[in-house]
């Protein structure tokens, strides 16, 4: 490693993005509570910040479909307020914040690429993983944590990449992008599909023809806490990583599992971030040469989401 770094992606763009007030989880506050905790944290001098960049269409495709953009993008310039569902607030600047959020993993891609001694986390919003082809679901319009993967393989040649997701819900768009591709690998620790959004995730699932193998979800039943998180890990997840044996790690970090976030019912500690944060810089160290990208998902406790994702960091940091 060149030196104990790591660069966050951000953009203030990214508060612009208005759900409406009220009662929606996903606000810009999110990422405000997130910013005022690392620059006045113990991280502060070891953080380096760049800003994002817009996907471009062409990235954008390698996952949604044509009728998707125009739709979304019709719908913001028409002045809707939401798509399809209610959790799917839209206002003027959407769009344009979408692909800010989705470029934040490729600019994140292009640093690792030139110095990956440097693990990236991407501070954004709106969050990706439960957006499909051409559906937004669950707060999520483009599938952040897809069209990275699909970047790092095309534009880089690293074709073996595994998405590890451990937001609190299921990311049934990142399971959809890859359950038929033998080269990626998608692995979810989330609370049981009977109790929770979007209710998919079942352990039975695990890909589909060429791709059969290569999806592991592991199911939580609700009240599931430290214990049972790191036993998955110990256990299915490092087993499943040696099999595969990524070149690169994208990370769908999602901090809702946290015991006061109401989003879930699971019962994680602030702490279990960190020691998440240590695993996954080992996994780094032992296959991927420092290829390591974090791109937030989910997260809505105000309090908990700042301190659970410093912990995060922290732990990466110690792993390095």
């Amino acid at each position: 490693m060149t030196s104990q770094l790591i660069t966050i992606i951000y953009d203030s763009q990214f508060l612009k993005h208005d759900t409406g007030g009220g009662e929606h989880p996903e606000v810009a506050e999110r990422l405000q509570v997130i910013e005022n905790q690392l620059h006045n944290g113990t991280l502060a001098s070891s953080l380096l910040y760049e800003q994002s960049q817009p996907v471009d269409r062409r990235w954008l495709l390698t996952f949604h479909t044509e009728a998707w953009l125009f739709r979304f993008e019709e719908a913001v310039l028409s002045g809707r307020s939401y798509i399809g569902h209610p959790d799917n607030q839209i206002c003027f600047t959407t769009y344009d914040t979408a692909l800010l959020s989705a470029g934040a993993g490729l600019k994140g891609i292009d640093l690792l690429e030139q110095d990956s001694g440097k693990p990236v986390f991407c501070t954004v919003r709106p969050p990706g993983h439960h957006a499909e082809a051409n559906v937004p679901l669950g707060f999520c319009f483009f599938n952040n944590c897809a069209i990275a993967a699909r970047y790092w393989q095309q534009k880089y040649k690293r074709k073996k990449i595994c998405v590890f997701d451990f937001d609190a819900h299921h990311g049934n768009g990142i399971q959809a992008a890859f359950e038929e591709d033998a080269e990626t690998l998608y692995i979810s620790i989330h609370e049981h599909p009977s109790f929770s959004y979007p209710g998919t995730g079942y352990s039975e699932e695990q890909g589909i023809g060429d791709g059969k193998g290569t999806i592991l979800n592991i199911p939580l039943l609700p009240g599931s806490g430290d214990e049972q998180v790191l036993a998955s890990i110990e256990n299915e997840v490092e087993e499943k990583l040696a099999w595969f044996q990524p070149d690169a790690l994208i990370i769908a970090a999602g901090f809702d599992a946290h015991r006061l976030d109401d989003m879930s019912g699971l019962n994680y500690s602030t702490e279990v971030y960190h020691l998440l944060g240590l695993k996954i810089a080992g996994w780094m160290k032992k296959y991927t040469d420092g290829r390591l990208l974090s791109i937030l998902e989910g997260g809505y406790h105000l309090k908990a989401l700042p301190e659970s994702v410093e912990a995060y960091l922290s732990g990466l940091l110690e792993g390095l």
